[in-house]
């Protein structure tokens, strides 16, 4: 059977973190399945969950690794692959916005061996969306319109948490974000490499800043430099 390696960056969820992996557990994809949390220096008690999980939910197989300084996201990330043991490797975000239930629709095109990455798109298909911050959204259509122009795919959500890899394709990325660039990186990379790519659309309940989102205006910036620095420098 082949197994699953949810791969979880954790930075001050204390409140949401044990509903997410609830959630998480709760879902059946028919795959044997690991968790593969990376925390990423919290300093909000978050580190005191991770002793109960075993008692908790008894049976799964949980991965913890705690970044002594907080690095960003794609620090947390690249821990996380490396950690990974599973026949495919997703990434799930520690809050609540994006639905677990969304997991066999992220893996089917892997199953049945038509794609090689599957990325979770929150701007196609007939899925639930709040409805909310309409410059963050602009935002990550322009990000996402730039670097289909220099990698010549088709996605309509780059910056999107659910992305599914083949092991393959993860062990080939040799990736260097440390920050929320990873996810322009990740796709500059897989691009490169000629992956084979489709896209299924996803639910998407966004938080706002005063719920705890935490990427910002600058994070966009960055973003951009890094579409070209991954086409065309690394």
């Amino acid at each position: 059977m082949k197994r699953l390696s949810i791969v979880i960056p954790v930075y001050n969820e204390r409140a949401t973190l044990e509903e997410l992996l609830s959630r998480v557990i709760a879902v059946d994809t028919g795959l044997e399945r690991e968790i593969v949390l990376v925390d990423d220096g919290s300093t909000d008690g978050t580190c005191d969950i991770y002793p109960k999980l075993s008692t908790r939910w008894p049976g799964e197989k949980f991965v913890i690794r705690l970044q002594a300084l907080n690095q960003g996201k794609g620090a947390a990330v690249r821990e996380g692959f490396a950690h990974a043991t599973g026949d495919i490797i997703l990434i799930q975000d520690a809050d609540l916005e994006y639905d677990p239930r969304d997991y066999p629709r992220l893996l089917r095109p892997i199953l049945e061996e038509r794609a090689d990455v599957v990325y979770g798109s929150r701007f196609v298909g007939s899925e639930y969306h709040r409805v909310h911050l309409f410059w963050h959204m602009v935002g990550n259509r322009m990000l996402t319109l730039l670097s289909n122009m220099l990698t010549n795919v088709n996605l309509t959500d780059m910056e999107t948490c659910y992305k599914a890899f083949r092991r393959e394709v993860v062990r080939s990325l040799e990736l260097r974000s440390n920050s929320f660039t990873i996810e322009p990186e990740i796709t500059a990379k897989v691009a490169k490499g000629r992956w084979r790519i489709y896209e299924v659309g996803i639910s998407y309940a966004g938080r706002d800043y005063t719920e705890g989102k935490k990427i910002g205006p600058i994070d966009g910036l960055k973003a951009l430099w890094a579409i070209f620095r991954f086409r065309f420098l690394d």
